[in-house]
């Protein structure tokens, strides 16, 4: 899956498919359990001190967050192919960088969004000041952004594969 600019999320049909199940059963069987869980804690007595009604009520609240948020993505999602194995750098891309060009000193990342992917890779946003410095670079290049301290560190594209290539 992949996150541009324009708030459009590319998605592979099979990244769209799991999020849209996750809707459904949040949507429904879970929505009815946490229903369930409140009314039951409402009948033990006094919610001011009742634990389990407070419990129950926080889990409701990050459900419907849940729901909200797939709700919002699926709306804008488009499902697609993923990237170009061309070595350029796009949302979707899984990237090998070396920090001011020390090949010993490298991270690999998915340019993209975490929904939908249960990887160890570790995520950065196109819109990120890294995402967006290697985003359109190939392999070779080097790229500059911004640290939040306000210093610029540079670093080389050492490799760009599509997610799931790589």
């Amino acid at each position: 899956m992949t996150q541009t600019s324009d708030n459009v999320t590319w998605l592979t049909q099979e990244a769209y498919d799991q999020l849209k199940a996750e809707l459904e059963h949040l949507s429904g069987p879970a929505r009815a359990e946490i229903v369930a869980k409140i009314e039951e804690a409402r009948q033990e007595g006094d919610l001011k001190e009742n634990a389990g009604y407070h419990a129950a009520r926080e889990d409701q609240g990050k459900l419907e967050l849940r729901i909200r948020q797939l709700t919002q993505l699926l709306q804008h999602a488009k499902v697609g192919e993923a990237p170009a194995d061309n070595g350029v750098v796009a949302p979707g891309m899984v990237v090998t960088i070396a920090f001011d060009g020390d090949p010993d000193d490298t991270e690999t990342f998915l340019l993209g969004s975490r929904e939908g992917i249960s990887s160890d890779v570790e995520t950065y946003s196109p819109q990120s000041p890294l995402g967006a410095a290697v985003n359109g670079k190939k392999a070779g290049d080097d790229a500059e952004y911004e640290l939040p301290n306000g210093r610029k560190a540079s670093v080389k594209i050492l490799s760009a594969k599509p997610y799931g290539a790589a």
